[in-house]
């Protein structure tokens, strides 16, 4: 790359990393959030917490169309817990698919 060249191109990288950032940032808007039901069988195995990490997939309208758990501890314990409740989750419509990740910690008091 010719040395004129160079101070400008780092300027387009950054801006262009900055417009990334900035995409990231932009979390869609939750209106109607439904917790997840702590599951029996979790209760009846003596485990009273875990946390799970899942990734959304948004259509246009807000809708949630689909849910992957990307971490779970412990594992597959609280899956369909949470994939049930999180498919009624409704976000704010942006006219744009696009996904969003979401963790839930379970803790169970009794």
């Amino acid at each position: 790359m010719k040395p004129s060249l160079r101070p400008l191109f780092q300027i387009l990288a950054a801006s262009a990393l900055m417009l990334s950032f900035a995409a990231q940032a932009a979390a869609p808007k939750v209106i109607k959030k439904v917790p997840p039901e702590f599951p029996r069988e979790a209760a009846q195995q003596s485990i009273s917490s875990g946390v799970v990490k899942a990734k959304l997939s948004i259509d246009a309208d807000g809708k949630v169309t689909d849910v992957a758990i990307v971490e779970a501890e412990p594992r597959r314990v609280f899956d369909r817990a949470v994939t049930r409740a999180l498919m009624d989750w409704r976000f704010e419509a942006s006219g744009e698919k696009q996904t969003h990740e979401v963790k839930l910690v379970f803790r169970n008091e009794d």
